[in-house]
């Protein structure tokens, strides 16, 4: 509650010494002249302690960027599946802007700053290549700072709002959409069959039936599959929900014969040598990529080509979706142009209905 003592100085004058004390929060007190400017003062300063926002604007005079960083490393980056690639973005926001106190990082300094994101030519390993960083990366840099100035707000209190949210982001030009074609499609899987490699063909077949990640394939585990019910359920996901894979047609045929050659030991379902861990199978993916003449493709357009059949067989953004495991369909949409014939017959339906035949 606040409360206003009067106090008698020397000569004469009068003024009035306003006090706030609210549970949880230190006693603030300042003295005036005039007694409603003491009242008007302690109302905005009981009102400010009540939502927190005078602590916040104290906290964010006494921690620095650095500090932010620092905890937000050490306490919330665990929690996440991928540490490395935020723990370094954050470094370069440190470099930048660690000596900062929070309640000095405005949205005009953060512009600045993704505006020498955009333009800078980071480090690289391979000293031939000479690129500026592209705009999903940039945004990339800005999102894991953004969202350690959200939890500064939220749970820490350090900040009264997160200034990233007063500046724009750059535009992420519409994903790629890399699929196989028919004759494609025949001749890298002839390529993988013949490589003698004995798990490659396999994992090929099952990534363009399911559009699994590369990650959620080769980290797969025996216990994870039912062969009798058709699914592979997925736990460990991107995302961080539970996926269910249906097994088909010759996906489930050659995850049959992969189990009855499994060794009961080993949990992996395409163990590396020794089964300690996920094989590799970078080197004749790479080999029949090349004996295929398939050029500029990657595993991960295996994803893409799963998802393109899906779209070019009649099912909707929403069905891609759920098999993708996409929380957004903003992320399916760029396969939306390959069923036309799909709308078409929306429509017509539609019509049909509305108007007759």
């Amino acid at each position: 509650m606040a409360i206003i003592v009067p106090r008698k100085r020397k000569g004469g004058e009068v003024s009035f010494n306003a006090r706030v004390r609210i549970k949880g929060h230190p006693p603030q007190s300042q003295t005036f002249r005039r007694k409603t400017d003491a009242a008007k003062w302690a109302g905005s300063i009981e009102a400010a302690l009540r939502e927190s926002r005078f602590v916040a604007s104290a906290e964010s005079k006494r921690h620095t960027v650095a500090e932010l960083i620092d905890d937000y490393i050490a306490k919330v980056l665990p929690a996440k599946k991928d540490q490395r690639n935020p723990t370094r973005q954050l470094e370069w926001w440190k470099a930048r802007l660690g000596h900062r106190r929070l309640a000095d990082v405005t949205p005009a300094l953060l512009i600045q700053a993704r505006d020498s994101l955009d333009q800078e030519i980071p480090e690289s390993r391979n000293k031939r290549k000479f690129k500026k960083r592209s705009p999903a990366s940039v945004v990339r840099y800005m999102a894991v700072m953004s969202h350690a100035f959200t939890v500064a707000v939220k749970e820490w209190q350090w900040l009264e709002y997160n200034p990233f949210t007063r500046v724009s982001r750059p535009k992420e030009p519409r994903g790629r959409v890399r699929y196989l074609s028919d004759d494609e499609r025949t001749a890298l899987l002839q390529a993988c069959q013949a490589s003698g490699h004995p798990l490659l063909y396999t994992a090929v077949v099952l990534s363009l039936s399911t559009g699994a990640r590369k990650g959620e394939l080769l980290g797969l585990q025996w216990k994870d599959v039912d062969l009798k019910a058709g699914r592979i359920t997925l736990l460990d996901t991107k995302n961080g929900e539970t996926r269910v894979l249906p097994l088909a047609g010759r996906a489930l045929v050659l995850m049959q014969e992969q189990h009855e050659r499994r060794e009961e030991k080993i949990p992996w379902v395409f163990p590396g040598r020794g089964g300690r861990k996920p094989i590799d199978l970078q080197v004749p993916w790479q080999a029949a990529l090349k004996k295929a003449k398939i050029a500029d493709f990657r595993w991960h357009d295996l994803r893409h080509s799963a998802a393109s059949y899906l779209a070019m067989g009649g099912a909707s953004v929403s069905e891609i979706a759920e098999v993708l495991g996409h929380k957004q369909l903003e992320m399916v949409k760029r396969y939306a142009h390959l069923s036309p014939q799909h709308v078409a017959g929306v429509v017509e339906r539609m019509n049909a209905k509305i108007f007759g035949r």
